[in-house]
C-alpha cells in the first residue's frame, strides 16, 4: 500500500509517497515548497494543495491516502487548526483543514489523517527507522528548539516538555542550540554560530570537551524523570545536535546509569524523512489489515 506523507512547518511543506510495506519513501517522490505562514487562509491552502497534487500525480495509486504532520495546537481527529497568538498560521484559526483539503483535492475527508509534528518524527523512527518495532520509546529532537515525544505500542504522542521547569529556567534553555552559543561565549569570550561550527572548528579542546560534557549531563538529568515515568526500552535522539553525539554521549550515559531500567540510546536514522514516513504510517493499520 502507498500513502502520501506530508510535513507542514511554519515556512514550508514537504511531501513524498511512502511505501508502507517496505516502510520507506519511494525514490524521487519527495518535493518541498516554501510557504509564507502569514498569508491568508485561501493562499496557504492553495499552495499546499498545488504541492500535494504535484506529488500525488507522479504516482499510479487509484486511491489517495494522506497523512499530515501538523504543528499544534490542533484538533488532530477533526482536522481543525487551533493555532493563534503565534507568528504562523493565525489566519487558519478554527478552519477545518481536513474538509478544506478534501474539497480542493477531490477526496473524502476520511482519507486524510493528521498527526502532531513533534510526534511524527518518533512515529517514523519507530515505524521504519532507528527504533523499528520497539514497544516503548522516548524521542527527542535537539536543535533550535527541543521536541519531546513518547511512543507506546506503535502510537507516538507529543510529550510537550520543552517548557518544563529545569535548573534555573526551562528545559529548552539548556538543551538547544542557544545554550551552546551562550555557554561557548561565556567560557571563551568569542562567539560561534551553532553546534556544527563548534564541532568542526579548531577551538580550545578543553573548552569543547567541557561544553559537550555539560550538555550530556544536562540531557541525562532531564531524561531521568521522564524515563522513570515511562519506562522506555529505547530513546531516539534526532535533530542537528544529535549529529555531535560522540562528544556528549559519555556524559549522557553516565547520568543514565542511575535509571532503574536501562534503555538503549539510538541516533535517528531517517533525518528529514522521519516526519514524512511517520505521517504516512497513520495508514499502516489499513496496510496490515489488507
Amino acid at each position: 500500500m502507498i500513502a502520501l506523507g506530508i510535513d507542514i512547518g511554519g515556512s514550508h511543506i514537504t511531501a513524498a509517497m511512502v511505501d508502507l510495506e517496505s516502510r520507506s519513501i519511494i525514490a524521487g517522490s519527495t518535493s518541498r515548497t516554501a510557504v509564507n505562514a502569514n498569508l491568508n487562509a485561501e493562499d496557504i491552502l492553495n499552495t499546499w494543495c498545488k504541492m500535494i497534487k504535484a506529488v500525488y500525480n507522479q504516482s499510479d495509486c487509484a486511491t489517495a491516502y494522506v497523512g499530515i504532520a501538523m504543528p499544534g495546537p490542533f484538533d488532530y481527529e477533526a482536522g481543525i487548526s487551533l493555532i493563534k497568538d503565534q507568528p504562523k498560521f493565525q489566519n487558519l484559526y478554527q478552519v477545518n483543514i481536513k474538509n478544506e483539503l478534501a474539497q480542493r483535492l477531490d477526496l473524502e475527508p476520511g482519507n486524510i489523517r493528521f498527526i502532531n509534528d513533534a510526534a511524527s518524527f518518533l512515529q517514523g523512527e519507530v515505524f521504519g527507522g532507528a527504533a523499528k518495532d520497539r514497544q516503548k520509546v522516548i524521542g527527542l529532537t535537539l536543535g533550535t528548539g527541543l521536541g519531546a515525544s513518547f511512543c507506546a505500542e506503535g502510537v507516538a504522542v507529543d510529550a510537550a516538555l520543552w517548557d518544563s521547569a529545569f535548573k534555573n529556567g526551562i528545559a529548552e534553555d539548556y538543551l538547544s542550540t542557544r545554550w551552546f552559543i551562550s555557554r561557548y561565549e561565556a567560557l571563551s569570550g568569542t562567539t560561534v554560530s551553532g553546534v556544527k561550527e563548534l564541532t568542526d572548528m579548531e577551538v580550545d579542546e578543553d573548552i569543547k570537551r567541557q561544553i559537550f560534557a555539560e550538555f550530556g549531563s544536562h540531557l541525562g538529568e532531564f531524561l531521568l524523570p521522564f524515563m522513570e515515568q515511562e519506562q522506555p526500552d529505547a530513546i531516539v535522539l534526532g535533530g542537528n545536535i544529535a549529529n555531535a553525539h560522540p562528544l556528549f554521549m559519555p556524559a549522557l550515559l553516565e547520568q543514565l546509569n542511575a535509571a532503574s531500567r536501562p534503555a538503549v540510546i539510538k541516533i535517528a536514522e531517517l533525518k528529514e524523512d522521519a516526519s514524512l514516513i511517520g505521517a504516512a504510517s497513520c495508514w499502516a493499520s489499513l496496510e496490515q489489515a489488507s
